[in-house]
């Protein structure tokens, strides 16, 4: 049981322990124009129906499915859940499970988690994988970082065509700590540009995502040749994890680490979270991986059984020995995930991921033959890169209104890039859809060239 000070007596006790008159003497380390001494400005409490109401009107600010029909990705993806998973994920045992900390009282969570590693393996094709971590942009992080610890150099080349807000990431995490990250610049053709990575030495990694931020497939070969040529790690990435039901796994091309998101198993969108991040690596580097591993053996009985075999998380070991201090229990997310692939199986996965890349490509030739420019010239899987006409915000509003979202807007990280939109479709999307959505940009663009 926690000791819980309840008087002013008891308070100023500890405070007199660690040194200290008063509690404020607590925050002296944060600078004084940076602490809040007034009272909060909270607005008055609400009444249970009165918070319906006000979360109800937050909501309609949303362009949200199915109301909406969305055409866009960017690192999150409308995918159909079957109604199997959401009845099971919602039964107490899986709920209310958190960390494993006493495997008797807890083989059903580990079990579970043990057979989403085996899954996720699989998809990747590599051979270990562990179950928690945030989201695709920590997981990519914390590959790089895992790479440092592993080859003992400082330096990472990322490819300038993974998630923007991934990158972002990375440098928020290396930044403070003297790490490198270098940029590699993109080709015409909506690849990454590889000719810088022979001018830098001491590198710990290379990273590209694949498909990648264009929506285009990266040659994953040639990307792993070069890193390991530099005696580099090769890290691919993504976003996309149902990518891989139809293009070759990371692990058939060398990937050293393979990392990325896997909100597409099996988890809905809901308002950005919350996500899956998933990385797999190799036996060998298996002791440097970040988070949890569980593994099966035996009990005393011969009896199978489920146990935490690493926990290299701050938690469990001493705090200067742990891979990472922020990573969590992604249990209910990483269940999900397993559900969803269990599910589809093999062949499922297959044929879902054939009808995502030929629904795309329907759109993207029906768009082509009215006139609009795809600038990269490069397969893709569910989403590509479409150049509009100058003016195009006004069709974009236009079309917002009638319920239908035309993409999103590259120009915001590519400047260069200007009237350029990265628009997806999944199997959520239909032919009719794709038709109406190809007449409303046609009718506008033929108003806009007039």
């Amino acid at each position: 049981m926690h000791y819980l000070p309840h008087t002013a007596e008891d308070i100023g006790s500890m405070l007199r322990v660690v040194g200290a008159d008063t509690l404020d003497d607590l925050f002296s380390t944060i600078p004084d124009d940076c602490r809040l001494k007034a009272d909060l400005d909270l607005p008055d409490p609400l009444t249970e129906w009165e918070l319906n109401n006000h979360m109800e009107g937050l909501s309609c600010q949303m362009a949200v499915a199915p109301e909406y029909k969305l055409f866009m990705g960017a690192g999150s993806y409308e995918h159909f859940i079957p109604a199997s998973i959401s009845y099971l994920l919602g039964r107490s045992e899986f709920v209310t499970s958190y960390t494993p900390y006493q495997p008797e009282m807890s083989q059903g969570t580990l079990q579970a988690v043990y057979e989403y590693q085996t899954l996720a393996a699989r998809l990747l094709g590599m051979e270990v994988a562990t179950a928690s971590h945030y989201d695709g942009a920590t997981a990519l992080t914390e590959s790089l970082l895992m790479a440092i610890r592993i080859t003992g150099r400082k330096r990472v080349a990322v490819s300038s065509l993974i998630h923007p807000l991934y990158r972002k990431t990375i440098r928020t995490y290396f930044e403070p700590s003297g790490y490198d990250v270098v940029e590699l610049p993109y080709l015409e053709n909506g690849t990454t540009d590889l000719g810088r990575v022979d001018e830098l030495d001491d590198l710990a990694a290379v990273a590209v995502q694949s498909p990648n931020f264009f929506g285009c497939i990266e040659d994953l070969q040639k990307v792993g040749e070069k890193a390991h040529e530099k005696g580099a790690f090769f890290v691919p990435s993504f976003t996309e994890a149902l990518a891989y039901g139809l293009l070759k796994n990371p692990g058939s091309y060398g990937a050293d680490i393979a990392c990325g998101e896997g909100q597409s198993l099996g988890i809905p969108l809901s308002y950005g979270g919350p996500a899956l991040g998933m990385i797999a690596t190799n036996k060998k580097y298996m002791r440097k991986l970040p988070g949890r591993l569980v593994g099966q053996t035996k009990d005393l009985d011969g009896r199978r059984g489920f146990v935490l075999t690493l926990a290299t998380r701050e938690q469990h070991i001493r705090r200067e020995k742990a891979t990472s201090n922020i990573c969590t229990n992604n249990s209910l997310c990483a269940l999900a995930a397993a559900m969803y692939m269990a599910s589809l199986g093999r062949t499922g996965i297959r044929e879902l991921a054939r009808q995502n890349h030929d629904k795309a490509e329907y759109l993207k030739s029906q768009l082509k033959a009215s006139g609009f420019n795809i600038p990269f010239d490069r397969p893709t899987f569910n989403e590509f890169v479409v150049e509009f006409p100058p003016g195009f915000e006004k069709t974009y509003e236009r079309l917002l209104k009638k319920k239908i979202v035309p993409g999103l807007s590259i120009s915001p990280f590519y400047p260069e890039l200007a009237n350029h939109y990265l628009l997806c479709v999944t199997e959520t999307r239909s032919k009719e859809e794709m038709d109406e959505l190809v007449r409303g940009l046609t009718i506008d663009n033929s108003k806009l060239r007039d």
